[in-house]
């Protein structure tokens, strides 16, 4: 989905009714296979960033693979616990769409597969354009585009260059993602972090 998205201005991203984040890495520091609430440790403005769509009545959501739980790494107790530290430091979340299989389960949930996004988007009683999704790698970005939406890639050191190189828009940053989506925020630059 390179280009102007419909309903977009000059191809920047729609201003959404809801925000879906991907959850490591994106709003949460990266621990792999994490099953432990004390190791939860918000990205720098995460609060800010979320508190900032709270306010102008955007609603916010959670997207996240969690193959751990097939992988027998944690269990889905494990990952309902993270989740709600993650909610007791960032602020709740109108929804969570979180998907428990592997990479070799062939769900349709697992991004970049759309289901994730689908599922969040229905649960919130929104159609799915008005959706945005946020994340920190190709799958995320991927999974909007499959759903029929607009993702923007926030890079972090994991995030590989043809990734970057692949998404429509990039932002170098979680507050700078969100401020572009807002109305008079500045448009992430397309394909390229700032």
């Amino acid at each position: 989905m390179t280009g102007t998205v419909t309903g977009t201005p000059a191809g920047g991203p729609p201003v959404p009714r809801a925000v879906l984040f991907d959850r490591d890495g994106t709003l949460v520091e990266d621990v792999p296979y994490n099953g432990d609430p004390a190791r939860v440790r918000p990205v720098p403005g995460a609060r800010e960033a979320l508190d900032r769509l709270r306010a102008r009545g955007i609603r916010t959501a959670v997207v996240s693979n969690q193959s751990g739980v097939a992988r027998g790494l944690i269990g889905a107790a494990d990952v309902v616990r993270v989740n709600a530290r993650i909610e007791a430091l960032l602020g709740p979340f109108d929804t969570w769409a979180v998907c428990p299989h592997g990479p070799e389960d062939g769900c349709a949930c697992r991004k970049p597969e759309p289901g994730l996004v689908l599922a969040a988007a229905r649960r919130l009683g929104l159609p799915v354009r008005d959706c945005v999704v946020v994340g920190d790698i190709g799958a995320d970005v991927e999974a909007a585009r499959r759903a029929g939406t607009y993702g923007v890639l926030v890079p972090t050191p994991v995030t590989r260059a043809e990734e970057i190189a692949a998404a429509s828009h990039v932002a170098p940053d979680l507050r700078a993602a969100v401020r572009a989506l807002l109305p008079g925020g500045a448009d992430p630059e397309p394909g390229r972090p700032r």
